[in-house]
């Protein structure tokens, strides 16, 4: 009886230890407040629905559980949806997550609209697209605007909820990989909601040399300049250093012509180990 009961203990034992392995796995960064500016001159639209803060990004998690990956996007302002009467409690946001789940593949080219391009160490393997817009409209748009060898690494989740000053979403883990989430290399960029975009823009608002009711100032009026108000950077702790961090990824230099002549270039963000 005895030895019954000890294989009995040492296989709860055994049991123990497979599941603290399988303990959900997260990764959280944090970004400095207040640089919600892109490179640094970037300004708001003047339209009121645009609070101040609104594209100030301040954090992102991502914890794993039971085969799903749950997503959390913090900004420096409460969310609302009284602008354009979006389904999921926020309007004017638009977030991209980039993550680099494979050290040795990836793409280096952003997306329509965004005018970045991404290191080549950083290249990222998934993006998933956190818009107020119905699923259906953003799959559209990216079918038709996204280059053929990207679409298939691009997510855009079923459904999202904006609340308080967070935007979240649920995705299974498989779509984005897998392995070790804390080993994998992330980005977020924060963007608008565009609901009448550039034919080849991907949902984005445009930054412009002046901003007007509904465009951000302090860029280009031509498609030289990033168009991101903030992101994460540096060791992403919400150091005030990152902030300059920040400026540097989003440095740009265009043309006479307003061609691109130095294209913003991101990094990846890793978890401090």
């Amino acid at each position: 009886m005895k030895r019954v009961w000890r294989y009995a203990f040492l296989a709860l034992m055994a049991t123990a230890v497979v599941a603290a392995a399988a303990v959900a796995q997260e990764v959280s960064f944090k970004d400095p407040a207040g640089d919600d500016n892109g490179p640094g001159t970037f300004t708001y639209p003047t339209d009121k629905v645009y609070q101040r803060g609104s594209f100030d990004l301040i954090s992102f998690k991502m914890k794993v559980s039971g085969g799903k990956a749950n997503i959390e996007v913090g900004q420096n302002s409460q969310l609302e949806d009284k602008c354009w009467a979006m389904q999921y409690g926020f309007c004017v946001q638009m977030v991209f997550v980039f993550i680099k789940t494979d050290p040795k593949t990836g793409h280096t080219e952003g997306l329509p609209g965004l005018n970045v391009q991404v290191a080549p160490d950083g290249a990222w393997n998934k993006v998933i697209i956190l818009s107020p817009q119905p699923p259906s409209k953003v799959r559209q748009e990216v079918e038709q605007k996204v280059a053929k060898n990207l679409q298939p690494d691009v997510i855009v989740p079923n459904r999202l909820r904006g609340a308080g000053k967070f935007i979240s979403t649920q995705v299974d883990v498989k779509e984005i990989g897998e392995g070790d989430i804390t080993a994998w290399g992330y980005q977020v960029l924060m963007q608008s909601n565009e609901g009448f975009p550039a034919p080849t823009d991907l949902l984005t608002r445009k930054v412009n040399e002046y901003e007007g009711q509904h465009r951000f100032g302090g860029g280009n009026d031509g498609d030289c300049d990033p168009h991101v108000m903030d992101l994460l950077a540096g060791n992403a702790v919400g150091d005030p250093s990152e902030v300059e961090a920040q400026h540097t990824m989003l440095a740009y230099e265009c043309n006479a012509d307003g061609t691109s002549k130095k294209m913003a270039t991101l990094t990846m963000v890793y978890v401090k180990k």
